[in-house]
């Protein structure tokens, strides 16, 4: 029996890119809820729900790249279901993510800063520069470029290669994160991870994460031309979690790497 996919956002622009994914997969589309205040129409055919609750009762695993501001009451309404759940909203706070991790107690759970293979190769790949490279040698920056139209800055993409980048020398991100200077700041902290956000036109996303010493630069780099290239991984992380056992994966568990 085909896997019942529901989408929440299913009316936005990765809402149909999710649904077009999902039919190429040959997986059954359930429905899906649309954005808060929006009145968008939803993709050809697909059953729109009242609510989330009544979406997650009718799926097999819930897809949502909504918002942050929703990611508390989507934890315990898809909880409180028994459904399986992707998560790809950036910016959540630390409420927001115990939350999270709090409903993967209950369900089986995917939460990734990004959903392409190509990320996620870059990420594993920041993870061994920052344990090869010496903070006290090398000074780690982030650079990351957007659409005009995106809220949160740094992105989640952006944040997880500094935590990458932190889990490789051993300290935690909160610790060594350096974002938005503007001013008289003095000189750089030794071990500081650097982050810088620019936003304009329609750029899909860029993310950039250089070394940089007093002999040499290693920048390694991501650009994503298509949001196609989201929804075809969470569509993809949707059927690997299905019969899963409760708990927290990430994209790389998907991956297996």
């Amino acid at each position: 029996m085909p896997t019942r996919i529901g989408i929440a956002g299913i009316t936005g622009r990765m809402g149909h890119l999710l649904a077009e994914e999902t039919h190429a997969a040959e997986a059954d589309l359930s429905g899906g809820v649309g954005r808060a205040g929006s009145n968008r129409p939803g993709p050809a055919g697909a059953t729109l729900f009242p609510d989330l609750a009544a979406l997650a009762a009718a799926s097999d695993v819930v897809i949502d790249f909504t918002n942050a501001a929703t990611a508390q009451a989507t934890a315990a309404t898809i909880a409180a279901a028994g459904t399986a759940w992707v998560l790809g909203s950036s910016g959540l706070s630390d409420a927001d993510e115990a939350a999270v991790a709090e409903a993967a107690k209950r369900i089986p759970l995917v939460y990734a800063s990004n959903f392409s293979a190509g990320v996620n190769l870059v990420l594993a790949l920041s993870e061994r520069m920052g344990a090869t490279l010496p903070a006290e040698q090398y000074d780690a920056e982030i650079v990351e470029m957007h659409h005009r139209q995106k809220v949160d800055a740094p992105s989640g993409t952006a944040i997880g290669m500094g935590r990458a980048v932190a889990k490789g020398r051993g300290v935690a991100l909160n610790d060594v994160m350096e974002s938005g200077r503007h001013g008289h700041t003095g000189a750089r902290k030794t071990g500081a991870i650097g982050f810088a956000a620019l936003r304009g036109g329609q750029v899909v996303g860029e993310h950039t994460l250089l070394f940089a010493s007093g002999t040499e630069h290693i920048a390694l780099t991501h650009r994503a031309f298509d949001r196609r290239v989201y929804a075809t991984g969470a569509v993809r992380a949707a059927l690997w979690l299905v019969g899963r056992k409760p708990g927290l994966y990430s994209m790389m568990d998907v991956l297996g790497m």
